[in-house]
């Protein structure tokens, strides 16, 4: 094998990959310039650590997914078990394929197996042409029984130069507050359990420099772009090394892999900067920008009717509306909750996705003509992933929520979890949704909404917010493939769900449910960090 030197935009990746272990990561950071094959074992050399008292003979290394077979005593990046076996891992390195496009991004395949433990870990990393770096691992059980998955995260190291951390919290109405402090020994741990991204987030998990800004300090961050729970974390050990990793989080019994099933971690996003959290940002956005789905228009001026007439829906005062919108400049008119059957205040109705008749008797075509004539875009609210206990939807299919064995989770808002792991309610959603909009002549526009935690959320008997959040993804594509010129907005309770995840199948992301005009300034701010 060899010592692999990756180079995009401003940062540098070296991977010692000489084995017989997973590879090292010997360096992330600033550019290191050209170095040649001469230089580059020189820099391996230089960072392994030394030998310490009262502990190992011979120096401790991290490698790509840290293993107490190599010595690690911090967070393990694998954790499980075959019935109490194969509880430890030491990975060898089989294959380690490069692809390096001066044009585009550097990729780097490492395959290693287990033949003690039965597992197979692929890991996949890319330096893309703005300087990021994309991590995932997959993990497959070659063994004959089951295999539990309790964690798999990512990590990468840090230098000891980063002496802060900063991340975001929150809760609805004041997302993305930043804190701060000064990275202590130990871990510091951001678990988010609320199946979906949450209010408190903290979106980009940042180590720096003392007394880093916007515009100057050197800092590296690490983002987990994953819409269900998961964990973003910070450990600075006593012998000197400092990481930044993330990952799932994983309830027990939750990823149970069979003989030759394979499980992969969720993209962890991570980025360098000498330029400070500008530098971080300018990294992110670039990115972004490139997607191929991208918006390539301005976000539209845009009216969303719901503090206007909650859930009083009338065709002629919409129309009024319509008409006032269009002359001030309104150029996407929303109709938000309120429209389909039984809906006529949040206690029920959800889940009955069709138009309500006796609300609207000709349907909804003719406010949407009407719209279209003033030359503005028609949008329309959903919450497709939840429903009422008082709907229709619940009272014939009780069995379509996520649940424990036995009882309901305690209500939020006055609505459950579809389980959209259920083929059945899976098929139902999607084929309403399907039906709205080949029914209807110019819904450009769905606010995706999200507006409870998943708690206990369960799939036939077995924890399920892994699958649900599979399930979510599966759907929102589907929909994005049979109605390709739709744009899905994801709002969760303001912007409980904003993830790098959930932005690769929706087009924006809408950031809190506050609208006061100084409070957003701040909220707007720290989501601009990623976003």
């Amino acid at each position: 094998m060899t010592i692999v030197h990756l180079r995009r935009a401003a940062t540098s990746l070296v991977l010692d990959a000489r084995g017989p272990g997973l590879p090292r990561v010997a360096h992330w950071g600033a550019d290191l310039g050209p170095l040649t094959t001469d230089d580059l074992p020189t820099l391996v050399a230089a960072g392994v650590p030394p030998v310490v008292a009262s502990s190992f003979d011979a120096p401790t290394v991290l490698s790509l997914l840290p293993e107490a077979s190599a010595g690690w005593s911090g967070r393990p990046g694998l954790a499980g078990h075959r019935a109490g076996t194969a509880w430890s891992t030491a990975f060898r390195l089989d294959v380690l394929d490069v692809a390096d496009e001066p044009a585009g991004s550097a990729r780097v395949t490492v395959t290693a197996t287990d033949p003690d433990a039965a597992l197979t870990l692929t890991v996949e990393v890319e330096l893309d042409p703005t300087g990021l770096v994309l991590l995932r691992h997959r993990l497959r059980n070659d063994g004959d029984a089951p295999y539990e998955l309790r964690e798999l995260t990512a990590v990468l190291p840090v230098p000891a130069v980063a002496t802060e951390l900063l991340d975001l919290t929150g809760r609805w109405c004041r997302e993305r507050s930043p804190q701060r402090h000064p990275w202590p020994m130990g871990a510091w741990v951001r678990e988010g359990r609320h199946g979906r991204t949450g209010h408190d987030a903290t979106l980009l998990l940042v180590a720096g420099t003392s007394g880093f800004g916007f515009r100057h300090g050197e800092v590296w961050a690490v983002h987990t772009a994953w819409s269900g729970d998961h964990v973003t974390f910070a450990e600075r050990r006593p012998t000197g090394e400092s990481t930044l990793g993330g990952g799932e989080l994983l309830a027990p019994g939750e990823v149970l892999l069979g003989p030759g099933e394979s499980y992969a971690t969720p993209l962890l996003y991570a980025v360098h900067s000498t330029a400070g959290l500008d530098g971080l940002s300018d990294a992110l956005h670039t990115h972004l920008r490139a997607r191929p789905g991208h918006p390539r228009s301005a976000r539209p001026v845009t009216l969303n009717v719901w503090e206007a007439v909650y859930f009083d829906h009338d065709l002629n005062r919409l129309r009024a509306l319509a008409d006032h919108a269009a002359e001030v400049g309104v150029e996407r008119f929303v109709l938000d909750d309120g429209w389909f059957t039984g809906r006529r205040h949040d206690r029920a109705g959800l889940g009955d996705w069709y138009v309500d008749k006796t609300v609207w008797p000709g349907g909804l075509q003719p406010l949407i003509d009407h719209v279209r004539g003033h030359g503005m875009q028609f949008g329309l609210w959903v919450e497709p992933e939840m429903v009422n206990p008082d709907s229709d939807l619940f009272r014939a299919h009780p069995d379509w929520a996520l649940a424990a064995p036995g009882r309901l989770p305690l209500t939020w808002r006055y609505q459950q979890v579809l389980d959209l792991v259920n083929a059945d309610a899976y098929a139902y959603v999607l084929g309403r949704l399907d039906a709205l909009l080949r029914e209807h002549d110019g819904i450009a526009y769905l606010k995706w909404d999200h507006n409870r935690d998943l708690t206990e959320a369960g799939h036939a008997g077995r924890p399920g917010v892994h699958a649900q959040t599979v399930a979510a993804y599966r759907l929102l594509d589907e929909l994005r493939a049979r109605h390709p010129g739709l744009e899905i907005e994801s709002c969760s309770s303001g912007g409980a769900r904003v993830d790098l995840e959930i932005l690769r199948r929706t087009d924006r992301v809408w950031a809190s449910d506050c609208n006061d005009a100084l409070e957003r300034l701040a909220i707007q701010r720290w989501t601009g960090l990623l976003l």
